[in-house]
């Protein structure tokens, strides 16, 4: 462990200044952070404690809820609002994870969580997310629960969260404090940013900006469902995961969001596929033609060429559960 400087701030407005100095990272409930900093793929020159913070309630603001960035994820699924009008959420967070873990993440924390891409993890491997320029081993190397959206030539890694791929059917915004003291609003489709050449940036946040809260709209009516594959029942990251929230009217699917995990560099969302789906009556042909469709420009390297498969059969079950109402 290399030595670092802490600061325990006592302000929003002053985490966001400190922590806008070169190599300075926040930390709260540490349960990724602390992880990357023992392996020295993270060396922050200093800690910006928030855990103080007045940021841990949830709030009904303009018909939705107004999520503090510190509101762990075992509260947050647990609120009897979350549980009643944003299911989809509650179910994705209690598929994330432990229970201990999820005791100790938070809301803003969760949406940062970096890849656990092998190759970012080890040092000695070439990773151009956590070292610029050197080359990405996933390509080439064992990359089975690396994306199959989204990818570049620089970087395959997939985004870990299950929390924002149910943040990104519902069109959550995520509000954040800058360290000049100003203030914005960030929809979470434009918060995560694709590899692209520059695959060490992940999202559109600056040096210092605070996450503070993260707002969801009015509930949205529908079915709301999480399925999420996995090599095994619990503590595991997603192989493929959809969040669904599909209303139906008139025995034809009115409305569909779907968001993924476990397939892209971010958690991902196709309109195209959604707008394929409204209008229409439930059908095998339609859902397949669905899957298709959001597969159409995937590309598997190897170890990772199931996920195509395996996304051909899960969205169908997804759409067929939640056309008939099953949760």
């Amino acid at each position: 462990m290399r030595q670092f400087d802490y600061v325990r701030a006592a302000s929003p407005s002053e985490a966001a200044h400190v922590a806008s100095e070169a190599s300075a990272k926040f930390i709260a409930g540490g349960t990724n952070l602390l992880d990357l900093m023992k392996l020295q793929v993270e060396v922050p020159d200093k800690l910006v404690d928030i855990t103080r913070l007045s940021l841990k309630s949830i709030e009904e603001v303009g018909g939705g809820l107004r999520i503090g960035a510190l509101v762990t994820n075992s509260d947050l699924a647990a609120d009897e609002r979350v549980r009643r009008d944003y299911e989809v959420l509650s179910r994705a967070l209690l598929a994330g994870a432990s229970g201990q873990l999820r005791n100790k993440a938070t809301t803003g924390g969760n949406l940062l969580q970096r890849t656990r891409c092998g190759y970012f993890y080890e040092t000695t491997a070439r990773c151009n997310k956590r070292e610029p320029g050197s080359g990405c081993d996933g390509r080439e190397g064992f990359n089975r629960i690396l994306a199959v959206l989204g990818t570049s030539e620089s970087c395959i890694a997939t985004h870990p969260s299950d929390m924002a791929v149910a943040m990104r059917a519902l069109d959550a915004v995520v509000e954040t404090l800058k360290s000049d003291g100003s203030t914005r609003e960030i929809p979470i489709a434009e918060l995560h940013r694709l590899p692209g050449a520059t695959p060490q940036i992940e999202t559109s946040l600056e040096p210092g900006e605070l996450i503070t809260a993260v707002r969801l709209p009015k509930p949205v009516e529908g079915v709301h469902l999480y399925r999420k594959v996995r090599d095994r029942a619990s503590y595991a990251f997603a192989l493929v995961s959809v969040a669904a929230i599909v209303r139906m009217d008139g025995g034809r699917i009115a409305e569909a969001r779907l968001a993924f995990g476990g397939l892209g560099t971010v958690p991902w969302r196709d309109p195209a596929v959604e707008a394929a789906l409204k209008g229409q009556a439930p059908s095998d042909a339609l859902f397949a033609e669905a899957a298709d469709l959001l597969l159409k420009d995937a590309k598997g390297f190897g170890d990772n060429d199931f996920k195509l498969e395996l996304t051909r059969r899960t969205l169908p079950a997804v759409l067929h559960d939640a056309t008939r109402g099953e949760n």
